[in-house]
Formats: C-alpha cells, sequence, structure tokens
C-alpha cells in the first residue's frame, strides 16, 4: 500500500518534469532563448516543489516555465509575490516594458485566469521566505553574522534560520552557492583586500545555533 502511495505521488511529479523540460526546450531553442535562459538559475526542480500534488503547485510548473527555468517560491517573501506574479501575467499577455518585442517573446505563451492567478500567488505566499525577524536574531547584524547577511541579502531578505533544522541548513546553503555564482553574485573565490568574502563555514555555524530543532 505504502509502495503504491508512493507511485501514485511520484507519478504527476515525473509528469511534470516532463512537461518542463519540454516548455524549456521551446525557449531555450528560441532566438530569445540566451537572454531567457539567464533570468533564474536551474538549480530548482519538480522534485523540490512544496505541495507539489496541489493546485498552486501545479499552476507554477504549468505557466512559470513557459519563459525561464521553474522558479523557488522562497526566492521572494510573501508580500513581494502578488506583484511579482501580476507584472509576470501582464508580460505573459504579450505586453510590458519590451514593447513588440515583448509580444513576439510570448508568442504562443498561455496567461493565467484570474482564479488561477489568484491560486497561484496564495501558493507562492505560502511558501515563500519567511522574513528574519530582527529583534529575536540581533546576532544577525554584529560581525558574527555579517558572512550570513551579506551573502543572503544579494537577491532576497534575510531568511528565518528556523526554516530548517542545522541537518538541512548545508545543502540549502550549497544550493544558494550555485545559485550565486551561476548569476555572478559576489562569492569571493579567492582573498582580496575589500571584497567580500563568502564563508559558508560562518554562514552554517550562524543558521545551525538558531535553526528549528526538529
Amino acid at each position: 500500500m505504502r509502495r503504491l502511495a508512493a507511485l501514485l505521488l511520484a507519478l504527476p511529479l515525473a509528469v511534470a518534469a516532463d512537461d518542463i523540460a519540454e516548455a524549456k526546450r521551446r525557449w531555450a531553442e528560441s532566438p530569445h532563448g540566451p537572454m531567457l535562459e539567464r533570468i533564474l538559475p536551474p538549480t530548482f526542480d519538480a522534485a523540490k516543489m512544496p505541495e507539489p500534488g496541489s493546485a498552486g503547485a501545479r499552476l507554477t510548473m504549468q505557466y512559470c516555465v513557459q519563459c525561464h527555468n521553474l522558479p523557488n517560491p522562497a526566492m521572494h517573501h510573501a508580500a513581494k509575490w502578488p506583484t511579482i506574479v501580476e507584472r509576470m501575467v501582464y508580460r505573459m499577455e504579450g505586453k510590458g516594458n519590451y514593447g513588440t518585442l515583448m509580444f513576439e517573446m510570448m508568442a504562443g505563451v498561455k496567461a493565467p485566469s484570474t482564479e488561477e492567478a489568484q491560486t497561484l500567488v496564495a501558493y507562492l505566499q505560502k511558501h515563500g521566505q519567511k522574513p528574519l525577524d530582527a529583534r529575536k536574531y540581533p546576532e544577525a547584524f554584529t560581525a558574527a553574522g555579517e558572512p550570513f547577511r551579506l551573502a543572503c541579502n544579494q537577491c532576497h531578505v534575510l531568511p528565518d534560520p528556523k526554516r530548517y533544522t542545522a541537518k538541512e541548513w548545508p545543502a540549502v546553503v550549497a544550493r544558494m552557492q550555485e545559485n550565486m555564482e551561476w548569476m555572478n553574485r559576489v562569492v569571493g573565490t579567492r582573498p582580496i583586500p575589500g571584497e567580500p568574502q563568502l564563508r559558508i563555514d560562518a554562514i552554517n555555524a550562524f543558521l545551525a545555533k538558531y535553526a528549528r530543532k526538529k
């Protein structure tokens, strides 16, 4: 019974992964492929989606991969997602700040309905990044928390350390390091006076200190 349940759970993910791969092939092979490829890093896939069987996850994997790699809901905090989805829907409709180019780029792209967009926003907000509460973690704003603060602030709000356990954080940090390297963020590959350094050990130590226990 458990094996059957696992197979039933894995089936939609396998189908979604195939659909995402096909969507990526379409935009990657388009004249605008190189530009679209650079929008989001390719380090997040269908298997990592929270609540993979939900309508929100399905819509994210259906609409958000038409123009770029699959977004991680945690790449933004809840308050930021509505504006982003609104802007993306506007672009999917062939509108936006690129004029005729945007219209051409969106040829064949489908935009979600109003109801679907609302479901998308609710899902992305539910699983969005939970910002760190400065009152609970004053150390984040001291010298000890500087490596964590400098690294994470480059792309999103400072995450709440209790989002993951001490055992889980290193894998998350490693994925974020890949993202930063891919996006040409500061990673401090070699010590240069005055250049911020990506101190992985210090970041993991800070997160482990305040991580969720279980």
